[in-house]
């Protein structure tokens, strides 16, 4: 099966792409996979790629959809795969259309974990990560057992500035210009299902396996 996930910042799409791919026996593919490849072995597209990147620009939808076109092309991916991170805009979703009809083939589904903006700021905003191990907790989700101190190391927690709620207002706003709009691309197709991505993740794998096998997944 060649699916893609979309989904807000904090639906879950690194956590649940695992357990769905795993389940269909194919690849996880995620953009940042693919650039972190082609950047450490200095590939000709990973060079151009940190070049923008280093400068603090956005690397071109070219750019960055010639690096899919490599990695699909891969055997692990002639079965089928899983796209997390990508497409991210209309555009890309239709620049992918056309590099696997290049490739003889066309997606079969395109999975959407549903949750709304209060659930996302709720799950973002909560997050701590201990300047000493790094490892991230959870106010609510993961405490430590005390306030601000890490149950690993003992190292101080902090809020990093991306889990800020005005951060995250400002990163659904973004999502909901750019990205959203894949929604009713795919709809139009026929190939969007909507899985809800509230509650315990355990529960929203089941939803998604659920609706897989209902489309032969």
């Amino acid at each position: 099966m060649r699916l893609v996930l979309v989904g807000p910042p904090g639906a879950g799409k690194g956590t649940q792409a695992e357990f769905i791919a795993a389940h269909l026996s194919v690849p996880k593919i995620s953009t940042g996979d693919i650039f972190r490849a082609n950047v450490s072995q200095g590939t000709p597209l990973g060079v151009e790629a940190k070049r923008y990147m280093d400068a603090g620009k956005l690397v071109p939808d070219e750019v960055t959809i010639n690096m899919v076109r490599g990695r699909l092309a891969e055997p692990d991916a002639a079965e089928g795969f899983l796209l997390d991170g990508f497409p991210r805009t209309t555009p890309q979703a239709a620049a992918l259309d056309k590099l696997l009809a290049d490739l003889g083939t066309a997606l079969d589904l395109v999975m959407e974990l549903v949750v709304d903006d209060d659930e996302v700021i709720r799950r973002l905003s909560g997050r701590r990560t201990c300047r000493g191990c790094g490892k991230i907790w959870h106010v609510e989700f993961d405490a430590t057992t005390r306030e601000g101190v890490c149950d690993r190391c003992g190292a101080d927690l902090f809020q990093r500035d991306d889990d800020k709620a005005e951060t995250i207002a400002e990163r659904l706003v973004e999502y909901a210009h750019k990205t959203a709009p894949l929604v009713d691309y795919y709809g139009a197709q026929g190939k969007l299902v909507g899985i809800d991505a509230t509650g315990p993740v355990e529960d929203v794998t089941v939803r998604a396996i659920d609706a897989l096998r209902s489309y032969g997944g």
